[in-house]
């Protein structure tokens, strides 16, 4: 069995600011606790002494130049070399530095690489940086060991458009149920309550589709609030859009950072939208689904794999008035939704089955 693994495309952990990083942590731990030597590769962002240690999981620091959009392919190609020696695989999480992943395999160390979603899609890249991302895809068929895919939408799609993938596991990211209750004293810092309100939690961009979920809510006769929690202020036309939408009922709150909030505002809400269109299996859906929301999502074949009848689905603003009124006047079905999402997450997204399938992978090499 494989006994020493790096994880790399990360800033670090403690997870701090997104899916992968969360992901490299909940990982992790538990292979290290499983007795996997782990090392996670961070970003060093300030001179002040850094812990070598988290949770049993070894952290090493690198440091890169600041050179604008070419400072995570530094970073990336920096850890590369870094890790070259001295590990078993290297698990590089994203595809955007896949030209480079042959470095270890040099030096006979297994490279795995987490292909995410389809990241060339995103509106928010420039058409060089989308031209580069749709290569790196590409490249990323053949540079590695073995191709980790989080959904089978994913993989269907590298093939689809690459041809058989000799080498591709399909694993899922994870969450974990609440089962706590969190304090409704949480809310009130927005004053709201329990149960009377929907709820958005993504960043707001046009493939997330915020626009025709705040479009559709102002034509509901919804009785609720929606609050959208993302970064409105941001300067963007895609933002100037959202903030135009005059509905007393739409509040933008901004970014809600405090983990035990953030729990609070998911789990009491009567429903979560979720509108993203270009990912795998979205760590921000797993959570929905693991506080026991029932999930509006954009139709598409990833959140389909994942939410499956856990969800109502919408294609464009107009469906949304009708959905809103089957959650706000059937309750049997609006419970039977929050059950099947708790019961998916235990028994398909969990954590604990997830680190089997990578201890499985890890021992087979």
């Amino acid at each position: 069995m494989a006994k020493r693994l790096a994880i790399l495309g990360t800033r670090g952990v403690p997870a701090r600011y997104g899916g992968f990083e969360t992901f490299a942590e909940e990982l992790g731990t538990r292979l290290a606790e499983r007795g996997i030597e782990v090392t996670v590769f961070c970003e060093r962002v300030s001179e002040a002494p850094e812990p070598s240690k988290f949770r049993g999981i070894d952290l090493e620091y690198v440091r890169t130049p600041r050179l604008g959009p070419l400072t995570t392919i530094i970073f990336d190609l920096t850890i590369l070399w870094r890790a070259r020696k001295g590990f078993d695989v290297v698990y590089m999480l994203g595809y955007g530095a896949s030209l480079f992943c042959f470095i270890p395999r040099l030096y006979g160390t297994e490279v795995w690489i987490n292909m995410d979603g389809l990241e060339w899609r995103r509106s928010k890249w420039s058409w060089p940086a989308r031209t580069y991302l749709r290569v790196m895809e590409m490249i990323a068929t053949w540079t590695p060991s073995r191709i980790i895919a989080d959904a089978d939408a994913i993989r269907s799609h590298l093939e689809s458009r690459y041809g058989r993938l000799l080498n591709c596991s399909v694993i899922p990211y994870g969450a974990a149920v609440v089962t706590a209750t969190p304090s409704e004293d949480l809310l009130a810092e927005w004053g709201l309550k329990a149960g009377e309100y929907f709820i958005v939690v993504c960043r707001l961009e046009p493939e997330n589709h915020v626009l025709d979920i705040l479009e559709g809510y102002a034509t509901s006769s919804s009785r609720y609030s929606l609050v959208v929690l993302g970064d409105h202020k941001l300067d963007t036309p895609y933002v100037k859009r959202l903030r135009s939408v005059a509905d007393p009922r739409v509040r933008l709150i901004g970014t809600v950072y405090d983990k035990a909030r953030l729990i609070a505002l998911r789990f009491h809400a009567r429903g979560y939208f979720h509108g993203h269109s270009v990912g795998g299996t979205n760590p921000s859906l797993l959570e929905a689904m693991a506080s026991g929301n029932a999930v509006i999502a954009h139709d598409n074949v990833f959140n389909r794999e994942v939410a499956a009848d856990a969800a109502l689905y919408f294609s464009n603003a107009e469906d949304i008035p009708g959905i809103l009124e089957i959650l706000e006047t059937d309750s049997g079905r609006l419970q039977r939704m929050r059950a099947v999402a708790r019961h998916r997450i235990e028994s398909i997204y969990n954590w604990q089955a997830i680190t089997d399938r990578y201890q499985q992978l890890l021992g087979s090499r």
